[in-house]
């Protein structure tokens, strides 16, 4: 681990440091979270042969690992990101709701999302929380096994394991699942400590884009096993990607909703 120090001596983290250490966490991840990975890559395939689609929710940074399932190159097609903004995009919620910073706290706001989206009894969720503890999360994981779905939860089981749930029940979002994936991540998420206290560089969001593509190449793998050819997207900024994904997304047409 390369170190850096600045002009008094004090030991400064540098960009190397954070490589070594988020390394050590992938690999960590890569390792430890195949059977896992499995496990959710048959849910999503058994989900997707019966008509069903991926539906993918997160808040805050967390957003990205949804935004990693849904709508992207290279990924599945009948997927359908849940956001927060859902309730001023796609209901009727004032825009001024956004702006609350604990929104993802209410677990209220969890049964006008579910709403929204209008799953079908056999879409599954994904749902993407580093802490698992927020009202938001933990109330739709509960909405969802209420509702039979399949449940793949990517959480930080040493981050959850210390503190203490904000939904009523006590429970976390790991406590719903029917598959946990751990995205390795350090309490705190940041990797880097800092010279009088507290740390920098987070690492949730890398390695849950690595378990994401990590499972989308095992449904992948189980669907052209099956002898049923996968519905991936292709580029839109290559020819004929629009064509390509147009013709699959007509496939689900007022189920998967692109664009913001």
């Amino acid at each position: 681990m390369t170190l850096s120090n600045d002009s008094q001596g004090v030991r400064v983290p540098d960009s190397q440091e954070f490589l070594t250490a988020a390394k050590d966490v992938v690999d960590r991840v890569v390792t430890t979270q195949a059977a896992a990975v499995l496990r959710a890559a048959e849910l999503i395939a058994g989900a997707l042969r019966s008509d069903g689609v991926v539906q993918a929710f997160g808040t805050g940074h967390s957003e990205s690992l949804a935004t990693e399932v849904a709508g992207r190159a290279g990924g599945l097609v009948p997927t359908n990101k849940i956001a927060l903004r859902d309730l001023v995009l796609h209901g009727d919620a004032p825009r001024e709701v956004l702006t609350d910073p604990k929104l993802e706290r209410d677990p209220a706001i969890a049964h006008r999302l579910y709403e929204l989206a209008a799953p079908r009894p056999d879409d599954v969720f994904v749902i993407a929380s580093h802490s698992g503890i927020n009202g938001c999360v933990v109330e739709m994981a509960k909405l969802v096994k209420e509702h039979g779905h399949g449940l793949i939860a990517v959480t930080s089981l040493a981050h959850t394991a210390r503190v203490t749930p904000r939904h009523p029940s006590g429970k976390r979002l790991s406590d719903f699942a029917d598959v946990v994936l751990d995205n390795g991540g350090p309490y705190g998420d940041a990797l880097l400590p800092l010279p009088g206290g507290g740390s920098a560089c987070a690492v949730s969001s890398i390695t849950a884009a690595y378990l994401a593509q990590m499972v989308n190449a095992e449904v992948v793998r189980l669907l052209i096993e099956a002898g049923v050819k996968p519905p991936v997207y292709l580029s839109a900024n290559v020819p004929g990607g629009d064509e390509h994904n147009q013709e699959l997304e007509d496939r689900y047409a007022g189920r998967i909703r692109r664009g913001a």
